[in-house]
């Protein structure tokens, strides 16, 4: 309990030095600038069973926020702790490590809960996003998402070269799975070979349940169903193979 709350207060401090960096907060307000401007010019052109592709985008650009916060904002960060020696350090810390962890892992839920509220409002304005239908299925797809690439994202950051090499290396396969993820368009438009290559990736799952909690209809949807133990299935394997392998490679890491 003592390295939880130690991993909590971390994370606070961390998510409020982010908001009070000037750089970061533009380059936030540029993503969400980026994402108005798709909605509106995508329109409201149908994207099937009933759903406009405004809220259809809107829904899975949340999706999309907790994946790329998981899968590129935490590797750099993780990179560039273990470049500058911050990792080295905190191995030489009782519980430096996990509560490391710990704290990065509060830092990126506050930025997922702050920006999918933002999306959120901002999909309702724009894009006639209506209240969820379900609000525990919501919350479960969130939870469960987070947890599928925070661990996934942590394993990255320790893999990766260097903090300089590392937008290079993960920007590109993260917008390809964003496209052939359901993100943007509904999956069910790719070839079959994308189908199935985005369904073995936590995004294409997170953003089907959450469309669940948002809409009633899954006819838009790739077999016309909604499969949520199959989303539960997936992102928890992801989850657990990623605090597997997580943990394993930081010590590793900080031995070299």
């Amino acid at each position: 309990m003592n390295t939880l709350a130690l991993g909590v207060r971390r994370g606070l401090i961390e998510q409020g030095s982010i908001m009070r960096d000037g750089k970061e907060l533009s380059g936030q307000l540029a993503g969400l600038v980026t994402f108005v401007l798709l909605m509106l010019w995508i329109g409201d052109n149908p994207a099937g069973g009933g759903v406009g592709m405004s809220a259809f985008m809107a829904v899975g650009f949340i999706a999309f926020t907790v994946f790329s916060a998981g899968t590129m904002s935490l590797p750099l960060l993780i990179a560039t702790d273990r470049e500058e020696g911050a990792l080295l350090r905190l191995r030489a810390l009782p519980r430096g490590l996990p509560v490391y962890v710990t704290g990065r892992a509060v830092s990126l839920l506050l930025h997922i809960a702050g920006h999918s509220a933002i999306m959120l409002a901002l999909g309702a304005a724009l894009g006639g996003l209506g209240a969820p239908v379900s609000w525990p299925t919501l919350l479960w797809a969130l939870g469960l998402g987070t947890l599928a690439v925070v661990p996934l994202g942590t394993a990255i950051g320790a893999m990766l070269p260097s903090a300089k090499t590392a937008a290079a290396l993960i920007g590109l396969p993260t917008m390809l799975l964003m496209i052939c993820s359901g993100v943007m368009l509904p999956v069910r438009m790719m070839p079959e070979a994308v189908q199935w290559i985005a369904q073995a990736f936590p995004l294409y799952w997170q953003g089907h349940a959450l469309r669940a909690a948002f809409f009633d209809s899954p006819a838009g949807e790739l077999h016309g169903a909604w499969q949520l133990g199959t989303a539960a299935t997936v992102m928890g394997a992801w989850a657990l193979a990623g605090m597997v392998l997580a943990p394993w490679l930081l010590r590793r890491v900080t031995r070299k």
